[in-house]
């Protein structure tokens, strides 16, 4: 009797301990009925992010290469004889290659009035960007710590200058530069970039050097630092994507920049924006030298922008993020 009660307490109890058939959680059909549906919502979640980032990549990819076209031409075009592009088009070179050649950058380079208008632009661009560059982290700085009598208004117009157009300024500098003998000289051109630069790189430079921890400048004046060494030694390596960024928008500006050289440059050695302005004149027959002469001009600014695209990158988002 007890024995067989205690067999069927054991046959009771089995299905307690064991695994397949008891109430243990998550086993039964209700359970993977539920399941089922979350794992297939969370796939098809991650199957539609992946689908939405390749369509934007794609996208993004053919943005590029729209955008890159008109600089592929030009490339394809400058690599072309004067005959071959009246002839047909660029694309011409893909069934085509033979059509290549370096002729036309050779003539180029010894075509007088295109190397002297590449020198003239080098003249022009490097100084207004350097005395921006200095007056501007000079002036950023003077700004944002020092303190001096109506430094607030003296930024504010500085600020007020942003608004006022190059145009409106170009007869009364020409009546001026022309009485002090400025006109048509390449230290002219310099000073109205300089001048038209200056109120963004303040502005600019100041906004960003605002944003340096005082105690770190107060730390440095008690170790001894005044006013140079803690612009030279703490605040221009702090700044320095800032700056680098600033130098880029200046560069870039100045060098392809026409209004203001064909007003004041010299005409006898303009730059090379003016230079290739005046063969278009003769387009017919200069075809050979204006397409390596715009695709030479295009890749100097491009080559500065991609040689300090890292401090440009550091310089804008240096405010985004606290």
């Amino acid at each position: 009797m007890t024995s067989s009660g205690q067999e069927r307490t054991g046959h009771g109890t089995a299905p307690e301990a064991g695994s397949g058939t008891g109430t243990t959680p998550g086993a039964g059909p209700g359970a993977g009925a539920v399941s089922a549906p979350g794992v297939a919502s969370r796939l098809a979640a991650r199957a539609a992010a992946r689908a939405a980032g390749g369509a934007v990549r794609v996208f993004l990819l053919l943005t590029a290469l729209f955008w890159l076209l008109p600089t592929v031409g030009l490339l394809l075009s400058s690599l072309r004889s004067s005959s071959d592009i009246a002839a047909s088009g660029w694309w011409r070179v893909f069934t085509a290659p033979a059509q290549l050649t370096t002729a036309n950058y050779a003539d180029l380079l010894a075509n007088g009035t295109i190397t002297r208008s590449l020198l003239s632009t080098v003249l022009i661009t490097v100084p207004a960007t350097l005395l921006v560059l200095v007056i501007g982290s000079l002036a950023g700085y003077a700004f944002a710590w020092l303190d001096f009598p109506g430094r607030d208004w003296w930024f504010l117009g500085v600020v007020a200058l942003l608004v006022v157009p190059v145009q409106v300024a170009l007869v009364p500098v020409s009546k001026l530069f022309g009485a002090v003998g400025l006109f048509e000289t390449t230290l002219g051109v310099v000073l109205f970039h300089t001048a038209f630069g200056l109120p963004f790189a303040v502005f600019l430079l100041r906004n960003f050097f605002a944003e340096i921890p005082r105690e770190l400048l107060e730390a440095a004046r008690l170790d001894g630092a005044g006013e140079v060494r803690l612009f030279t030694r703490v605040v221009l390596p702090l700044g320095g994507p800032a700056i680098a960024s600033l130098g880029i928008f200046q560069f870039l500006w100045v060098w392809n920049d026409m209004l203001i050289a064909l007003i004041f440059a010299d005409s006898q050695s303009p730059p090379i924006t003016v230079a290739l302005q005046q063969q278009v004149r003769q387009f017919g027959n200069n075809v050979d030298v204006l397409a390596p002469g715009a695709f030479l001009s295009m890749v100097v600014p491009l080559v500065v922008f991609f040689a300090f695209q890292r401090q440009f990158t550091a310089g804008v988002m240096a405010g985004a993020v606290k």
